[in-house]
């Protein structure tokens, strides 16, 4: 049990870290492509990274609820979780550094990472404590072909859907009618309304995986393989009509993304499991508490973009432009090295927090 949860939470660490990573560049306008999110549809390394995280969340959710019944007492701590976790999202979406240090209402952002795990973890975990899981293959396979249909077959104001980036896109239009000027962009959210529904699939999936690695099955790194294997060519296929997008959160990516994480994660239960092969330590001290040094790296973030070293400058412009820009380094190699520099002092952190026997549960 300890290497099963030693290779999930090394795989939730990884995660963690890329998180950070490709959300703290020294600047913006100078990042490795692998770096960036796709423009639209497609996908990159850094569009694996969130529904990894949501992946892992349904794995968890079996390592915690397997031997839960579904009590008053379960439901509750399901939902106290639930809340905390949009509320630390919807704290970073609204905090700004002046008094009285919270936004005008029409500029708080109310989607966002956070608040899509914590609605995300919350109906996973209920769904996981009440239905079996060949219920849980009907639920997952009728929220990605239901997504589908509504996204394909919707009119949106008279006008035929489309899969673009434009205001007869269904996912789109619905967010900014209901959101108003509470979204990401003028146009869109990334982790809008409707594509958190499939979203809930990909936690869905992380589901089986963990019923996989609690299972007594000796070829569990295989099925896992297997597993993920199945799901990228599905996704890909199914890209030809319903494209891979991550902004729309599209079924087509549900199983690519579905499909690398079930890959990577077999990979790291092989070695750590299977051929008691012991690394990536520093992983799984960050995986141990995901949550609470992403929010840490958030709110750090936007205070050093927030705090100016003079009119024009932040502090997170003015340390970068001091300590890792250089004639000798490209902008992207010293845009890039910035990021590393964050990820490294919240990997001390987290190894600081495990050796101290802290861990902050949200």
């Amino acid at each position: 049990m300890k290497d099963r949860i030693r290779s999930v939470d090394i795989f939730r660490g990884i995660t963690i870290v890329l998180m950070i990573l490709v959300n703290t560049p020294g600047t913006w306008s100078k990042v490795y492509a692998p770096l960036l999110h796709a423009e639209w549809h497609g996908y990159t390394p850094t569009d694996l990274v969130f529904p990894f995280f949501l992946f892992i969340v349904g794995t968890s959710i079996v390592f915690a609820y397997q031997n839960k019944s579904p009590s008053k007492a379960t439901y509750k701590k399901i939902t106290v979780r639930s809340l905390k976790l949009i509320g630390l999202g919807l704290f970073l979406g609204a905090f700004t550094i002046s008094f009285p240090f919270i936004k005008e209402f029409a500029e708080i952002r109310f989607p966002g990472v956070l608040q899509r795990i914590g609605v995300v973890f919350f109906f996973a975990a209920i769904l996981f404590l009440n239905l079996k899981w060949k219920k849980l293959i009907w639920i997952t396979a009728g929220i990605l072909v239901g997504y589908w249909l509504l996204m394909t077959f919707v009119p949106v104001e008279g006008q035929a859907s489309t899969f673009e980036r434009a205001p007869n896109n269904l996912a789109n239009y619905l967010d900014v009618s209901l959101l108003g000027s509470h979204t990401y962009k003028p146009d869109y959210d990334p982790e809008g309304l409707l594509s958190t529904i499939p979203a809930i699939a990909s936690s869905l999936l992380g589901i089986f995986t963990g019923l996989v690695l609690r299972s007594k099955h000796e070829k569990k790194a295989t099925i896992l393989f297997g597993l993920g294997g199945c799901f990228l060519i599905l996704g890909h296929l199914w890209d030809f009509a319903f494209p891979i997008n991550k902004a729309l959160w599209t079924s087509s990516f549900v199983l690519v993304t579905g499909g690398w994480a079930n890959i990577i994660l077999a990979l790291i239960y092989y070695l750590t499991d299977v051929r008691k092969i012991q690394f990536g330590s520093i992983f799984r001290y960050a995986g141990a508490n995901a949550i609470v040094v992403y929010f840490l790296s958030s709110f750090v973030t936007k205070l050093f973009y927030s705090i100016k070293v003079d009119s024009e400058t932040s502090l997170h412009g003015w340390l970068f432009q001091k300590i890792y820009v250089h004639d000798f380094l490209s902008m992207q190699m010293s845009s890039l090295l910035y990021g590393l520099t964050v990820v490294s002092f919240y990997c001390l952190l987290a190894y600081f927090l495990y050796l101290k026997k802290i861990f902050i549960k949200v």
